[in-house]
């Protein structure tokens, strides 16, 4: 794709957001579920070759849900609009880590990680996941003893791993979209007050050559932004940004 068809699109993403996704707000916000099991009444998209956003399920807390599934839906319209990807438009899925029907999907989304026991199963079964070729996108964390949650529960997968800052020259920031600075302030009071995002990765055998496995939202929640883009609760060009990211990473873990 040459500079000048991605500054185009840029510039289509842009439009979508200002003008078809206040349309979206009329749905209401993100549903909430309790600290119980998975929802009996989660309807699962079957796998039909077309591309469906998946988010991971893991006990105990309920961040796992937050954001669902407005910002499923509103992702969903923006890959539609500006890529040739094919999106499937009829909702999205939940899994158990666990789940073998999740080694169908190549990209997985893991809301709040700073709640997140893995059992072993679910620990073996995400290893495995990544091990086949899956990319996870972790988002909506903050503060220290979170990071400390997430490092055990991600270890715990991946016994070994590194942790590595990414930098903005890295292909996932560049895949589609080429973001400018991840100096993205988190939503609300706490951007304000000027948390800031920072990205960071797990590379396939710990070799940064390699294809990333892990891309990693601290200090950020780009589920947020995308899940109220069109109520007018946060400013434009963090909202923007947010999408960004969000469309680079589905074309990067559908391309490495």
């Amino acid at each position: 794709m040459s500079r000048r068809s991605v500054c185009g699109l840029a510039i289509v993403c842009l439009v979508v957001l200002a003008i078809a996704l206040p349309a979206l707000a009329q749905r209401g916000g993100g549903r909430r579920f309790g600290f119980g099991s998975l929802p009996r009444d989660s309807k699962r998209v079957e796998y039909d070759g077309r591309i469906v956003i998946v988010r991971l399920y893991y006990e105990r807390y309920p961040g796992w849900s937050f954001d669902y599934p407005d910002m499923e839906q509103n992702l969903t319209l923006i890959l539609q609009d500006i890529s040739a990807l094919r999106m499937h438009p009829d909702g999205s899925n939940i899994f158990r880590m666990d789940d073998p029907e999740l080694l169908k999907f190549p990209i997985a989304y893991l809301s709040e990680p700073g709640y997140w026991y893995p059992s072993d199963s679910e620990a073996l079964g995400l290893r495995s996941y990544l091990a086949k070729g899956g990319f996870v996108i972790i988002d909506d964390f903050h503060y220290e003893n979170e990071w400390r949650v997430f490092e055990a529960a991600m270890h715990k997968v991946l016994p070994g791993a590194r942790i590595e800052r990414l930098a903005r020259s890295h292909p996932v920031f560049n895949s589609f979209f080429s973001i400018k600075s991840l100096d993205v302030p988190y939503p609300g009071r706490l951007g304000e007050r000027g948390l800031t995002g920072e990205f960071y990765g797990i590379h396939e055998g710990n070799d940064p050559s390699k294809r990333l496995m892990v891309v990693i939202n601290y200090n950020m929640d780009i589920g947020d932004y995308m899940e109220h883009s069109g109520r007018g609760f946060y400013s434009v060009d963090p909202t923007n940004e947010a999408f960004k990211f969000g469309v680079n990473y589905f074309v990067y873990g559908l391309t490495h």
